[in-house]
């Protein structure tokens, strides 16, 4: 699982150097960025769905189930947390998306994977059927939707864009328990969908390099929004789940998931929306940095 985290962070790393010698930054990672939620992405989150045999479909509707829970218990807390965190009235929806959404789909699943074992992925993309809905929905509207010049009403458009529409397209193969797609369908989608992991590493380090050694290092807000991120929110929505009785096994994936650090999708939704990338990179770094020691220590409460 150290392994994992630090090839991770080595990406992050590299992004940052890449954009600091001049290969990255500017309408560069505008580009990338939109070539990743419009086209990896989405085939991300189609080939998740599309890994052969399912494991045990009793446990979808309790991980869907547990996930809108958590998404929306989440919600409330941060839009609550966020005014008292935030500095600047700007910043609250920057923090409170940091607040919910972590990296999902990104480190989520190696991360998983290496704890739970490799059928445990199919399960934290049942999840991320939810967290890849409300980032685009609820996470648009926060990133967009501050007090500052860039603010926007929801886009309806948002709900049928390609992120969407191929998280609808994962619902309907699992519902309907599609098991064997064609290799000519799932291979290619599999192959542009790995580009998303390290493409989107990549701009938060490219991102990072804009920033001065003195912000990477935070402030209180980034800090305070940390421990809630990586400590506060995970374990009060563990034992929230078990005590409203739902499975442990369940409860153990669902936390480690929402125990990742903050999505790269912040970074990528920012620059899309002509957003200031400072805040959301600075609290992506540190999240990413200290996740390399809350996420084993969160594994020994969870066993």
């Amino acid at each position: 699982m150290y392994a994992v985290m630090i090839t991770l962070f080595a990406i992050v790393i590299v992004g940052y150097v890449a954009g600091k010698l001049g290969y990255m930054g500017g309408t560069f990672d505008k580009r990338l960025s939109k070539l990743v939620i419009d086209i990896t992405c989405p085939s991300l989150i189609l080939s998740s769905a599309m890994g052969g045999e399912l494991p045990d479909r009793s446990l979808i509707l309790p991980l869907l189930g547990i996930s809108v829970l958590t998404y929306l218990v989440l919600t409330g807390l941060a839009m609550l947390l966020s005014r008292f965190v935030a500095r600047r009235p700007e910043d609250v929806g920057v923090v409170a998306f940091a607040m919910i959404f972590g990296n999902v789909g990104f480190m989520g699943y190696p991360v998983v994977a290496s704890i739970f074992g490799h059928q445990a992925v199919f399960y934290a993309a049942v999840l991320n059927v939810v967290n890849t809905f409300t980032v685009f929905t609820i996470g648009t509207v926060m990133v967009t939707g501050g007090e500052g010049p860039t603010r926007e009403k929801f886009n309806r458009k948002v709900l049928y864009g390609t992120p969407m529409l191929s998280a609808y397209a994962a619902m309907l193969i699992v519902a309907l328990g599609i098991e064997h797609i064609p290799a000519v369908v799932s291979q290619p989608l599999t192959m542009i969908g790995n580009i998303t992991v390290p493409a989107a590493l990549l701009i938060i380090g490219s991102s990072m390099s804009e920033l001065s050694l003195r912000s990477l290092l935070g402030n209180m807000t980034v800090y305070v929004t940390t421990l809630l991120r990586l400590v506060v929110l995970p374990v009060g929505m563990y034992f929230l789940c078990l005590a409203l009785g739902f499975d442990t096994f369940v409860t153990g994936i669902n936390t480690v998931v929402i125990a990742m650090p903050v999505a790269t999708y912040g970074t990528i939704l920012c620059l899309r929306y002509g957003r200031d990338t400072t805040l959301m990179a600075e609290i992506t770094f540190v999240t990413t940095l200290l996740s390399m020691v809350t996420i084993p220590l969160l594994v020994t409460l969870l066993r």
